[in-house]
């Protein structure tokens, strides 16, 4: 219904717009006016974003896909439109198509992303999801559990758990809390789980033991009966275009790519960093400037603060800011640390006594950080990375989290937009490896859109 009523908005509004509120225009002295052709076009163009799937319910509400197939579809029927005006040589106005495309793509993706906030509201309250019976060894189905609980806005609550092979197991699986409800690897039995916990879907996860038959059985019963069969490989925080498959001998094969950062894609997020970063420095330098006179006004000390911070492949760097704290803050952290709020190898307080009052402003808008543009500007930060270390921080880290260091450190991150300091440690560095793993100048772009909403909201800032 909304996707109808956009459509007839736009094409509507452009007619308007373009002829006027009367109807008597034909297209090259045809025999059709454009009041049909605007309603072949708001028909078309309705029925191609059913034709790409766009209302598809597991692509609806998370992920990019929702928003890539409504303007694929968009773009195609505009695309035949003029394919088809061209061969039978028919003139359309280049005001109306000029009009209708761009107003009705961005109305139908304002519209989706207004449904999706309604949508993931509703999911956190346990509203609007697929019930899942998750299929797989107990490790799994616990890892798998405690992942879709972290991401209810795609829509997925695992409601009970079936464990083949693992015989004489718990009733109930210990870290997840789900029901066990069999562990016999028979297609029969797992149908009969299915109807006890009402199940949408099953997903089937690592460690799963079931004959490659059974396997396959269980789809076509699943298939027959309307029910969902997801595949949840053991693969973690690997994003879609890494991710590849390929049909062997009736196999998914499914490939996964290595994350690089060199070549071209380095030079693309170089240069992408200094473009962004000079012409934020132009706009942010009376700002900056004012906001220099209120640190100096606020406290005694030098305005900006330059600290060591460690950036790509463990090089140091001194990272600058507005000095949001007394001079002798350094000083002071060791008899603070006892009351310590920071998560890890992290030092943080709610309400650090150190901090002044412009800081604590200054602090809640991120607008200490902008002396960082420089920092981008020269190349020893991005504008989005991992969050940049101090150098105890980086003694105290494991093997894995020195990943971290395979790019440059970043003026804002998925940590910045996650939830900042209210973020635990563990989330910290699983966000920071996640963005690592999966790199791309279209991330960049919307983890630079997302800083913005979380700049003015303000949570987790101090």
């Amino acid at each position: 219904m909304v996707d109808a009523l956009v459509v007839s908005w736009a094409v509507v509004g452009a007619f308007i717009v373009r002829f006027g509120l009367e109807p008597n225009f034909v297209v090259s002295g045809q025999e059709f006016t454009y009041a049909w052709l605007s309603v072949l076009l708001a028909v078309a163009w309705w029925f191609m974003l059913g034709a790409w799937n766009s209302r598809q319910s597991r692509i609806l509400g998370a992920g990019p896909d929702e928003y890539k197939r409504v303007a694929a579809a968009s773009l195609w029927l505009f695309g035949m439109v003029a394919i088809i005006s061209y061969v039978v040589r028919v003139d359309t106005a280049r005001g109306y198509v000029g009009i209708a495309l761009p107003v009705g793509l961005a109305g139908l993706l304002a519209a989706r992303w207004l449904l999706r906030q309604h949508l993931n509201v509703e999911r956190l309250k346990g509203g609007s999801m697929s019930r899942l019976l998750l299929l797989g060894g107990p490790s799994a189905v616990a890892h798998l559990a405690a992942s879709l609980e972290r991401a209810k806005h795609a829509g997925y609550l695992p409601v009970a758990a079936y464990t083949p092979g693992a015989h004489d197991g718990p009733t109930v699986e210990p870290d997840s809390g789900l029901r066990v409800l069999g562990y016999r690897p028979e297609t029969k039995s797992i149908l009969a789980a299915i109807e006890a916990c009402d199940a949408d879907a099953v997903a089937v996860s690592a460690g799963v033991q079931l004959h490659p038959q059974t396997l396959r059985h269980l789809g076509w019963e699943l298939a027959s009966r309307n029910i969902g069969l997801i595949m949840a490989p053991a693969l973690t925080d690997i994003a879609g275009p890494r991710i590849h498959t390929q049909q062997v001998a009736g196999l998914p094969l499914i490939h996964v790519t290595t994350p690089t950062l060199e070549g071209g894609q380095r030079v693309a997020k170089r240069l992408f960093d200094v473009i962004v970063s000079g012409v934020m420095i132009v706009f942010a330098c009376p700002m900056m400037a004012v906001l220099a006179l209120l640190v100096k006004l606020d406290s005694a000390g030098p305005v900006l603060f330059r600290q060591e911070r460690v950036g790509m492949g463990g090089a140091p760097f001194r990272m600058l800011k507005f000095r949001s704290m007394v001079v002798d803050a350094e000083e002071r952290l060791a008899q603070l640390a006892e009351q310590n709020q920071g998560h890890g190898v992290l030092f943080k307080i709610k309400d650090d006594p150190r901090v002044t009052n412009i800081g604590r402003f200054l602090r809640k808008f991120s607008l200490d950080e902008l002396p960082q543009l420089f920092n981008i500007f020269a190349g020893s930060m991005s504008l989005v990375g991992p969050r940049p270390p101090l150098p105890k921080e980086v003694e105290a880290y494991e093997h894995d989290v020195r990943r971290r260091l395979l790019v440059k450190p970043g003026l804002t991150g998925l940590w910045q937009v996650s939830g900042r300091s209210n973020l635990s440690w563990q989330d910290s560095v699983r966000l920071d490896l996640y963005y690592v793993e999966n790199w791309s100048l279209a991330g960049d772009l919307i983890i630079l859109l997302r800083t913005i909403r979380a700049v003015f909201r303000g949570t987790g800032a101090y």
